[in-house]
């Protein structure tokens, strides 16, 4: 029996979850929480063998509480799942590691078949997914999907990752600021963002920081 921790603060979502997994008759729901304190305190009475936890949760960000996680129950597979985007965060949750990574508008099958992978300590996206990032099945690791980019590209997106300005950036690559907003809308066009947190978050996807 695969023991099953659900971590989100929606009374409802949390109720769906554990219906559509105790479907199966090889899955147990032992508890869930709203909280990442209550995820914690929990976690020091029972012992799931995966964890389903809502990127969102309050109280410290998703990838926070799986960090911890690791460190405090290295035993415990997570599995990740929100309503962000994909490409921007199913990467960042796999580096900080989660067994898998369900978007909420996935199809229901996919949690039970997810949640007997992540068990069985085997990686979990859906084959949508994998297929956008390029994932290699074989090694678990994702090929540099950022081939797509410039080397001067490359060198920008660090630069603002690292907390630069537009004028720095110019300056450290000898650019005037015109060229450097062209190499930033560049980027976020190639990234399939819209906006500056995002385009960083990929960058932290891409390990550039």
């Amino acid at each position: 029996m695969i023991k099953v921790l659900i971590a989100d603060n929606h009374p409802i979502v949390r109720l769906g979850i554990r219906q559509v997994l105790e479907s199966s008759s090889e899955i147990e729901v032992i508890a869930d929480v709203s909280t990442t304190e209550e995820l914690f305190n929990t976690l020091k009475t029972v012992t799931p063998d995966v964890v389903i936890l809502e990127m969102d949760i309050p109280e410290i960000n998703g990838i926070a509480t799986l960090r911890k996680m690791k460190l405090e129950f290295p035993d415990i597979k997570t599995l990740m799942y929100s309503g962000q985007s994909e490409d921007v965060y199913a990467l960042s949750t796999i580096r900080a590691g989660a067994f898998g990574y369900l978007s909420k508008t996935a199809d229901l099958d996919y949690i039970v078949s997810a949640v007997k992978k992540v068990s069985e300590g085997n990686m979990f996206i859906t084959n949508e997914l994998a297929q956008r990032l390029a994932f290699d099945e074989g090694t678990q690791k994702p090929r540099r999907f950022f081939r797509k980019l410039s080397s001067r590209e490359v060198e920008v997106l660090k630069l603002l990752a690292s907390g630069k300005r537009n004028k720095e950036v110019a300056e450290g690559l000898n650019l005037n600021e015109k060229t450097v907003s062209t190499y930033k809308a560049r980027l976020m066009k190639k990234l399939n963002v819209d906006n500056l947190v995002d385009l960083l978050q990929q960058a932290k996807a891409l390990e550039l920081y």
